[in-house]
């Protein structure tokens, strides 16, 4: 990876192995944020019985349940083979995004991620578009309603990957560098607010963050959480949109 790519991504490289090979934050995160959701589903789904004697089982139970309503509520009962994908995809969207909380990198910050996410969900929407239409209806949808809109039709088409990562990826990282921004101009004031106190006063007033107090965490919260929540969401809902709708095409 180029220091370009490192800039645009965000993504630091900790470690170079032989071949090129490369391993960044982002990879290192993933699998942290991968390990503690299936630690938490296999603790979770422990001896589960009939049923439920513990609140961890109900806990469990209310997750299942308030995914299939999540996604039968948005793509039809047919579609409730679909609530792993989903749920799986939301979780680790959604914790991807709360990382940055613990001080580390969040891997939806980094382009890579979302846009990983997003390839997927366009091989499902164009497998579904393919068999519900057949090769020939697919290849003459993309030439409606005139044949000198097929060029147009075909950038729609990866235009829409292109846009479900980018909107992921743009409002977590923004967020970073938003925060960021307000953390180090706070700290500046904070210099130039105590820093003319005469003596030890002015030492300590430079060194103790005041004004870094208060507004640098409400920023976080809405951030990292709301908008981590909020973004994990949306994807989830795209998807499921995209993949109903290529199913119901008819041509």
């Amino acid at each position: 990876m180029s220091l370009m790519e490192i800039e645009v991504t965000g993504a630091k490289i900790l470690f170079e192995l032989p071949f090129g090979i490369t391993i960044t934050e982002t990879q290192v995160n993933m699998w942290i944020v991968m390990i503690a959701i299936a630690a938490v589903c296999i603790w979770l789904t422990h001896d589960l019985k009939v049923r439920p004697t513990s609140k961890r089982q109900i806990v469990a139970e209310f997750l299942v349940k308030t995914a299939e309503n999540f996604v039968t509520g948005n793509m039809g009962l047919r579609w409730k083979w679909f609530v792993p994908y989903i749920a799986a995809l939301f979780s680790l969207a959604m914790f991807s995004s709360l990382i940055s909380l613990l001080g580390m990198f969040a891997p939806t910050g980094d382009l890579n991620t979302t846009l990983g996410w997003a390839i997927m969900t366009f091989v499902l929407i164009t497998f579904y578009k393919i068999k519900t239409n057949g090769p020939f209806g697919y290849a003459k949808s993309l030439t409606e309603p005139i044949f000198i809109m097929t060029p147009m039709n075909i950038l729609g088409e990866f235009a829409t990957p292109v846009s479900m990562a980018f909107r992921m990826f743009g409002n977590i990282a923004s967020g970073t560098v938003v925060s960021a921004l307000v953390y180090a101009a706070l700290a500046a004031l904070n210099n130039a607010v105590f820093g003319w106190l005469p003596g030890i006063l002015g030492e300590m007033g430079e060194k103790l963050p005041i004004l870094q107090l208060g507004l640098p965490a409400i920023l976080s919260l809405y951030f990292d959480v709301f908008s981590g929540v909020l973004q994990a969401f949306i994807f989830c809902m795209l998807t499921m949109l995209y993949i109903a709708s290529a199913a119901e095409t008819d041509s």
